[in-house]
């Protein structure tokens, strides 16, 4: 059975790619191979950001891996959070994150965002990119209590519910971590 490591120790985002990928494959988190150094996400867009945690992944432990970034682009915030999303009000705090974007949209009719996930696989020497999206609304106050990050305020295109009134099932059928890890999946099962 093929293990990858993934670059993250995020329980959420374990829980979604190891429900998509099935259990043909053995995902890893850091911890699990003993990899507490936080590593350096710089790059101006996702897939660098992606690219630079499997290079980085690579040059220390020799692994097969996979990293990801992920964020929620506003289009009247031109694209911002973007890859800075997780710390957008400057801190990782998401409850302040979440507020800085709602107060930065107040009176502002243009809602339009997307979220979206660049990963970066690294297996017998090579580096593949496969890449989600999904287009959605912000609305104006937080809506549910499931899921993680800015869930509470995106409504996807041609739904009524949050992401965060979605059911874990129900979101990883539609969300962009699960359409760019439904691609690297089936890279592998190819």
């Amino acid at each position: 059975m093929l293990e990858l490591v993934f670059a993250t120790n995020n329980a959420h985002k374990l829980e979604e790619v190891q429900a998509i990928v099935g259990d043909r494959f053995v995902i890893k988190s850091l911890t699990d191979i003993d990899c507490h150094d936080d590593i350096p996400e710089t790059g101006e867009t996702f897939e660098e950001n992606a690219k630079q945690k499997t290079d980085y992944l690579v040059r220390k432990y020799a692994v097969s891996c996979f990293g990801d970034d992920s964020g929620l682009e506003v289009d009247a915030l031109d694209n911002a959070p973007g890859v800075y999303s997780a710390r957008y009000s400057g801190s990782r705090d998401m409850e302040k994150n979440i507020d800085l974007v709602l107060e930065s949209l107040l009176d502002n009719p243009e809602r339009t965002a997307r979220f979206k996930t660049v990963i970066s696989l690294y297996l017998d020497g090579e580096q593949h990119f496969f890449e989600g999206s999904i287009e959605g609304t912000i609305i104006t106050e937080r809506r549910g209590e499931g899921g993680f990050g800015y869930d509470p305020i995106f409504i996807p295109d041609g739904y009524t519910k949050t992401f965060a009134e979605m059911t874990a099932e129900e979101k990883n059928q539609i969300s962009h971590r699960a359409i760019a890890v439904r691609k690297l999946a089936d890279f592998l099962n190819s």
